[in-house]
């Protein structure tokens, strides 16, 4: 199967599944759906920098500071974030990836609830060759050079969910900062877009 033709949920702007269409179809027609941003950092702190295939559905080529993916129909935020977590890490046993705010991001690409995460990996690493071009483990001081200089272009939904957890890291009440994120296990959060674009679309079956 496909990576186009893997099942997705739909959701509404609240988060709440509607349908279910082709991962293909979701993006051909703009609709909102799920996703998960994973922070891998290593037993020195380093964050797992990569770099995505040309074979992307979405931004290919482009750089990536999260591990993580679309979730498939059925499937949990938390479960999600472990399995793609592992697949594109290449590694298995890792701890479960700890949920920190989830944020509905509208922008280049479409619109999908993206919730964030971090985990601690310090297993030898493995990325899957059709989704990771090349990879570095990266000082956190360095990630945030390479964003603020613009040398290296980055996907814009994990350039998001980047300067968002620096909001709710850097922020006394969490994720009130992070642009309304909902906290673990929380529901759905106020919504705040870059581009205050509406999505129209009818459910799926």
């Amino acid at each position: 199967m496909s990576a186009a033709d893997e099942v997705l949920d739909v959701v509404d702007r609240e988060d709440r599944v509607t349908g279910r269409a082709p991962r293909g179809e979701v993006y051909a027609a703009g609709l909102i759906h799920r996703c998960v941003f994973v922070l891998a950092r290593d037993g020195r702190g380093r964050i797992f920098t990569h770099r995505r295939t040309d074979s992307k559905l979405v931004f290919p080529s482009f750089y990536d500071m999260f591990v993580g993916g679309v979730v498939g129909a059925g499937e949990s935020y938390a479960q999600a974030a472990l399995r793609e977590a592992e697949e594109e890490l290449g590694v298995t046993g890792l701890g479960r990836p700890e949920p920190l705010f989830k944020f509905l991001y509208e922008g280049p690409g479409g619109a999908w609830w993206s919730y964030v995460h971090e985990v601690r990996c310090e297993l030898p690493v493995r990325p899957q060759a059709e989704e990771v071009a090349w990879h570095a483990w990266l000082p956190e001081e360095e990630v945030a050079r390479r964003v603020a200089d613009g040398s290296w272009p980055w996907v814009p939904d994990g350039l998001e969910a980047y300067r968002r957890l620096l909001e709710f890291r850097g922020s006394p009440d969490g994720g009130a900062a992070a642009g309304g994120g909902a906290a673990p296990g929380g529901g759905s959060a106020p919504e705040r877009t870059r581009s205050g674009r509406r999505l129209t679309w009818t459910p799926v079956d």
